[in-house]
């Protein structure tokens, strides 16, 4: 059975240790004026800004260099600045995008921990990733979201062949174990961030 296409960015499903993700992450700030639409599932960076209360802010990733987290929860702060101590006081927490350059300064929980490890499908353009290759750094694949779920992925793109290579952003942990899911086109694998932010160095080199 060929494997389902539903990409829905990177989703945190457990620790290093091999202990179940339990929820817990940060809050970070994204600036009304951010001209990008953010998704849960999404990877971000330091912006290098903050909000008006001093509550970190974030952007985009890319697909190159170091990454802060994943976004795992949005909020909208209902106005130009949160409330202090309570950014995220009277808004839903369910909201599944931000919108670009929103009237508002959003808020966004991030899963920010370097342990974590995510999943993530895998793109279908180009060679598909093998056994072979599990445990080799890569990168993932941009992708618009569609309203409703992060459009991020997993390369497999023709010269993005996982490497060694210590300054690659992710690392291959393996296929994910959930039913009808095997190596080929739109395979849900597991990563974790390898040039993190709040990690050491730029790296690790693959094995």
């Amino acid at each position: 059975m060929a494997n389902a296409d539903r990409p829905s960015g990177y989703t945190p499903v457990k620790y290093l240790n091999g202990s179940p993700w339990n929820g817990q992450a940060n809050v970070y700030s994204i600036a009304a004026a951010y001209g990008t639409a953010l998704y849960i599932g999404d990877p971000v960076i330091s912006s290098g800004t903050s909000d008006s209360f001093g509550v970190q802010g974030i952007a985009l990733g890319a697909e190159t260099g170091a990454l802060r987290g994943v976004i795992v929860g949005l909020f909208n702060s209902g106005s130009t600045s949160a409330v202090k101590g309570a950014p995220c006081v009277g808004q839903a927490s369910d909201t599944i995008y931000r919108p670009a350059s929103h009237a508002n300064v959003w808020y966004a929980m991030v899963a920010d921990d370097p342990n974590i490890i995510f999943q993530v499908q895998e793109e279908s353009n180009g060679t598909a990733l093998a056994a072979t290759q599990v445990g080799l750094n890569t990168i993932g694949a941009t992708g618009s979201g569609n309203g409703y779920v992060s459009g991020w992925l997993l390369s497999s793109s023709t010269g993005a062949t996982p490497a060694t290579t210590a300054t690659l952003q992710l690392r291959l942990m393996g296929l994910a174990q959930i039913p009808d899911n095997a190596f080929g086109a739109y395979a849900k694998w597991l990563v974790k961030i390898n040039v993190h932010e709040l990690g050491t160095g730029t790296g690790a080199a693959g094995v």
